[in-house]
Formats: C-alpha cells, sequence, structure tokens
C-alpha cells in the first residue's frame, strides 16, 4: 500500500550533502518525494512509497550522511500526492 512521509531534519543538515544523501538513500529504495533546505535551518523531506521501505528511509534520515549531526526528526504520516521522481529544491 503506498503511504507517505513528511519529515522535518533539525541538527547540522545543510552545507553537508544531507539533501543529496537522502536523495541517493531514495532512489536506492525505489522511493518518490523531494527534499529541500528550510530558511530555518532544517531540511524538509517528502517521501513516498511502501511503508517498511519508508521505515527504512525514516531511520538513515535520523542519522543521514557522516558529515550531519541529526538532533531531532520530525515525522508526519499524510496521504500520497503520486510523485514520479525524487527531486531537490
Amino acid at each position: 500500500m503506498l503511504m507517505s512521509v513528511h519529515l522535518i531534519a533539525r541538527g547540522r543538515v545543510q552545507g553537508v550533502w544531507y539533501r543529496a544523501s537522502a536523495r541517493e538513500q531514495a532512489l536506492q529504495l525505489g522511493l518518490h518525494g523531494w527534499a529541500k533546505n528550510c530558511a530555518d535551518g532544517t531540511v524538509e523531506i517528502h517521501a513516498e512509497g511502501e511503508q517498511d521501505t519508508l521505515e527504512k528511509f525514516i531511520s538513515w534520515c535520523r542519522k543521514g550522511p557522516p558529515a550531519a549531526q541529526v538532533s531531532a526528526l520530525d515525522i508526519e504520516w499524510i496521504k500520497p500526492q503520486g510523485l514520479t521522481t525524487f527531486e531537490i529544491y
């Protein structure tokens, strides 16, 4: 069943390849969505796919790439939008 999750990664997540690494991870898992930097220093992510695959992605997002220091990850399950790619904004 297609699910969707909206995430806000907090901590040292900008300027450390977080978005690009999240996109790589999502594509490896077969997920669709997007990631973008926010003005407050967080990274916002929307991902769509099967729930078990999204859970794996969420686990990765809690750590991020090696240079990142994720202090918190806000998670909200929402209605899928039917995306077909994973973009970085």
